[in-house]
């Protein structure tokens, strides 16, 4: 659980040592809080916890977002888990991306360890082992909640954003979305935006033409392109109905703790694309949602994003933008952004400014590149006069990690090395049977799983093109009996007449639809 045995840098005043003391009231007095906190573990200094030097974390601030990272290996899935379950704890729902299917295991409560013990005893912390409640959620064909959300909902300006197309193609999308809304034309789903984006060049090019202008065929052909992609990675599966409602994210169970939603996400790692569809929507969508909180005591729900990266490294500038944006905005609302990941520069510097809790875990410094990476680390963190914390970055223990937040009056806490508390959950993954007890018993699953596919656009267009063509047949028909029968006894002449050849022609046949405007009105 870590090794305490390191020695760890400190300070020299006039000659003289920094006691213990002098350390633990530093600590104490940066970290005092008036409300509600968490308690992460104990303040270090010379390699050991300082027992009772408890480095809290206010409720009040946890809405200023944060960073958890570190090497693989050094802890921070463990600290996301510690986070969790004390924010559930205290009644304030969380939301997890699970990538490496680890985190389940905070349904079923701890069997403890001797190390556990050992562990809390240093701090000066009992240790109490505890379940929480957990409800699976997903976004593919795995069991759990299903997620799901509309093209509709999306608008037109977010699925530019996620299709990263250029400003001509971004208005042919908007002028997509208007032309449902005016003809009561339903996009649920990839499906329907599709026939919809082949319509518009195809069998209604006049019709589009006539009231909202000529669309160019190659700009439609490259959008369709990037939906296909985008369908290549699952996204199928994540747009249509039934939506999902953020407020399920804001549930209390019974005993008054909050749920914590787990997005089962192992099989879709290699789907970035649909990973950042997923939580921009997302993050649009409670910023949408959510009233605006202010100042309050308690955020109203903490989302973490493990293996942040991923959103970041395959984002477009546009869609980068759009997030930045949303983590500026977001925690007015009440809403945290945790975003996990392997190192801090990961993340872009204009995110990393609005992030007021960071829990850095040890860094290697195996190349020059690693070296560069940790100076640049350090210069993040508050300075300390009991830490040199290039030093201390890579002396770190499993379990162990730098720790700076932001006190109940906004200001920067000490710089703490802390010796981090043990979950009170399972350190591990549910066994299938615990699983699928989990989701058996999901009030979420009977709300969220059952398959819906209503008449939308896709129907709609394809009925309204089957009329067009029965219409132009009828008309063809009608037009030929008022053509004057000849004599039998007559040679019939083997030239088309002009009018009949026309009247026949597929142009003729896609100009009438144009009678049926008012099929779907």
């Amino acid at each position: 659980m870590g090794d305490t045995n390191k020695n760890y840098p400190i300070f020299i005043k006039n000659n003289q040592m920094t006691t213990k003391e002098a350390f633990k009231t530093h600590i104490e007095e940066g970290y005092a809080t008036k409300g509600e906190a968490i308690i992460m573990g104990a303040a270090m200094l010379d390699g050991e916890a300082v027992t009772g030097a408890h480095v809290r974390i206010p409720l009040k601030t946890l809405n200023r977002h944060g960073l958890i990272a570190g090497a693989t290996g050094t802890g921070k899935t463990k600290t996301l888990q510690v986070l969790a379950e004390n924010l559930s704890e205290k009644g304030i729902p969380v939301l997890l991306m699970d990538l490496k299917g680890d985190l389940s295991g905070l349904a079923q409560p701890s069997p403890g360890h001797p190390k556990i013990d050992e562990r809390h005893e240093s701090i000066g912390l009992p240790f109490t082992a505890s379940s929480f409640p957990v409800e699976i959620l997903s976004l593919s064909d795995q069991d759990g909640v299903k997620l799901r959300a509309t093209v509709s909902e999306f608008g037109p300006v977010l699925l530019s954003r996620i299709l990263d197309l250029s400003v001509t193609q971004e208005g042919i999308v908007a002028v997509i979305f208007k032309y449902c809304d005016d003809h009561k034309l339903p996009l649920l789903d990839l499906k329907d935006f599709k026939k919809v984006l082949q319509y518009a060049t195809g069998e209604g090019k006049k019709e589009f033409a006539k009231e909202y202008g000529r669309i160019s065929t190659s700009s439609t052909g490259t959008i369709l392109r990037k939906v296909i992609e985008l369908e290549q990675q699952g996204a199928d599966l994540f747009f249509g109905e039934k939506s999902f409602e953020v407020d399920d994210l804001t549930r209390i169970d019974e005993n008054g703790q909050g749920y914590i939603n787990i997005i089962r996400l192992t099989d879709i790692q290699d789907k970035p694309k649909l990973f950042s569809t997923f939580m921009l929507s997302l993050l649009a969508e409670v910023y949408d949602r959510f009233p605006e909180q202010g100042d309050s005591d308690r955020p109203e729900l903490i989302l973490f994003i493990d293996e942040a990266h991923l959103i970041f490294k395959e984002a477009s500038k546009a869609l980068l933008e759009q997030i930045k944006s949303i983590v500026k905005l977001i925690r007015s609302k009440g809403i945290g952004l945790y975003f996990v990941t392997q190192n801090p520069t990961d993340v872009p510097n204009e995110v990393l400014a609005q992030l007021g809790l960071k829990v850095q875990h040890a860094l290697r410094a195996f190349t020059a590149r690693d070296r560069k990476a940790i100076k640049l680390t350090a210069e993040n963190y508050p300075d300390s006069e009991y830490y040199d914390t290039k030093e201390v970055l890579t002396s770190l223990g499993i379990g162990e990690a730098l720790i700076s937040a932001l006190d109940e009056k906004g200001r920067p806490t000490p710089l703490a090395a802390t010796l981090l508390r043990a979950p009170m959950s399972r350190m591990d993954v549910l066994t299938s049977d615990e699983l699928e007890e989990v989701i058996d018993n999901s009030k979420l699953v009977r709300k969220y799983n059952e398959v819906i596919d209503r008449e939308s656009a896709y129907e709609l267009l394809n009925e309204k093109i089957e009329l067009a063509e029965k219409e132009a047949e009828k008309e063809a028909e009608r037009e030929k009996e008022r053509q004057p029968r000849s004599s039998s006894s007559r040679r019939r002449s083997t030239r088309q007449d002009p009018i009949v050849k026309v009247l026949t022609s597929a142009t003729f046949i896609r100009g009438v639809l144009g009678v049926l405007k008012k099929v779907i009105r």
